[in-house]
């Protein structure tokens, strides 16, 4: 027989026992009942693509560690005034020994990229214990790097570039830190008592960002200030029966002493939460707002009640939106990000009764671009690491007025920087330290130091009374970079 003729013959022969096949399969009882597949269906009861606790039980242990005695304060993510500009009246040194500044504390934490407050000489920072499974809020002294209390809770947690990534907010009677799945917690900041926790995965609904929650939390007016990005969602339970669970919320201000919601502003858009953190920003007018950068755009929202005043779907980032949105002067707000974002300067308008944001300049990310970190507006310029790892200063009008040089980089990510004393102390990605003259006339660095062992020293840095503290993935130390008299 030919090829081609055993050919035909074969392909007949699997036609016939794949129709015969298909015959018995409709014909023959089924041990279950076919149906449409249903979104949700095939998973379990819950909120869907959310591993969380249903119930959260803490513990609070207490240590020998002191409050030190040094003033000052970090409150929170980027500073005093949320603009890593420190307002310490400390001098500090124009150079440093050759082994670098001097090391006064030093600890191992779990993988991640969470950073630290300050106040009244402790130092707060939520942290992950691996070994027993729990996120631990620790309150450490400023003096020694001791412990002087440890909130913990359990919640199973796998690495993920990481686990923690956010900066708790401190005032004088609140301590509210946000966990790596979205678990918001108020306590004592002196006892570390517990006044309240909202879980925003099984209250609101929230989608936990891809590489765990990065949004840090703010405190204004004894309010903390969240951005849940809360949507209902539908899913079939065990019964079968269809369930609604989570609210419609985008942003929210939560009373710091109760627990109680003041208000909330409706996510209508569907957005979900994104690594950004919210941004306080007062225009001219005197109207102050709360701006934040969603999956689906932005919007500044009412400082009063939540009311929504402008937003717009002109900038979003599809992978990971991180920096914070940057007051810039002039009711101007600076946008930036990672993965081909590049950078965008709107200005708040008011027309009448409302707001409009328009557009001033948009830059492709080889002009300027920051990956995570978020750029410092000082003396009327902005500066950041772009992808190409030069550190640079631009204009508020779009221009590049200077960048740190093919010989001074600085790494693709980019690690954190702050001013301070007219200072500029700038991290790369392995933990070598930068000091530089904080000046939009040119790249001037005075001293270049190791100061960190590891890689990926991507947590933001925290300085009081001439201490800077700042980690890399696994490891945090406290430097003394103030000038000796």
């Amino acid at each position: 027989m030919k090829p081609l003729t055993v050919g035909i013959v074969s392909f007949g022969v699997t036609l016939l026992l794949g129709a015969a096949a298909v015959g018995f399969w409709l014909t023959r009882r089924m041990p279950y009942e076919l149906g449409l597949r249903v979104p949700g269906r095939d998973r379990p009861a819950g909120l869907t693509g959310q591993d969380v606790p249903e119930k959260i039980e803490g513990r609070l242990e207490t240590l020998d560690g002191k409050p030190a005695e040094i003033r000052g304060e970090w409150p929170g993510f980027r500073g005093p005034t949320r603009e890593n500009i420190s307002d310490d009246m400390v001098e500090l040194a124009r150079s440093w020994p050759e082994d670098g500044p001097p090391v006064l504390w030093s600890m191992d934490v779990e993988q991640g990229h969470a950073s630290v407050a300050v106040r009244a000489g402790r130092v707060y920072l939520h942290d992950y214990d691996s070994e027993n499974r729990e996120e631990v809020i620790r309150c450490l002294s400023l003096a020694d790097g001791k412990d002087i209390w440890r909130y913990a809770y359990r919640v199973r947690i796998k690495r993920n570039h990481g686990v923690t990534r956010t900066v708790p907010a401190v005032a004088e009677k609140y301590l509210v830190a946000m966990g790596p799945k979205c678990h918001v917690t108020c306590l004592d900041p002196v006892s570390g008592e517990l006044r309240w926790m909202i879980g925003l995965v099984r209250k609101y609904g929230t989608r936990i960002p891809t590489w765990y929650a990065g949004q840090c939390p703010l405190i204004d007016d004894g309010k903390a200030i969240l951005a849940p990005c809360g949507n209902v969602t539908q899913y079939v339970g065990a019964d079968g029966q269809l369930v609604s669970r989570g609210e419609s919320v985008l942003m929210m201000a939560v009373d710091c002493e109760t627990g109680k919601v003041l208000w909330k502003t409706p996510n209508v858009d569907h957005w979900k939460m994104t690594h950004s953190s919210i941004a306080t920003v007062e225009l001219e007018d005197y109207t102050k707002m709360y701006v934040y950068c969603g999956s689906r755009g932005v919007v500044g929202v009412s400082a009063e009640d939540g009311k929504v005043l402008w937003k717009t779907d002109q900038w979003r980032i599809g992978i990971a939106n991180v920096p914070t949105p940057v007051p810039a002067g002039e009711d101007r707000i600076f946008l930036t990000g990672g993965y081909g974002a590049g950078c965008m300067m709107i200005q708040i308008v008011k027309e009448g009764q409302t707001y409009q944001p328009k557009t001033l300049f948009r830059l492709p990310p080889a002009k300027f671009a920051s990956l995570q970190q978020t750029p410092i507006y000082y003396k009327n310029h902005l500066f950041a690491t772009r992808p190409d790892q030069q550190f640079v200063c631009l204009s508020t009008a779009g221009e590049i007025v200077w960048a740190s040089g093919r010989k001074h980089k600085f790494g693709q990510e980019g690690g954190p920087f702050l001013v301070a004393d007219d200072l500029i102390l700038l991290m790369n990605d392995s933990g070598e330290l930068t000091l530089l003259e904080a000046t939009p006339e040119s790249f001037k660095p005075l001293a270049r130091a190791k100061v960190l062992p590891g890689h990926h020293s991507w947590g933001p840095m925290a300085l009081v009374g001439g201490r800077l503290i700042v980690r890399d993935l696994t490891h945090m130390v406290c430097l003394d970079v103030s000038k000796k008299k």
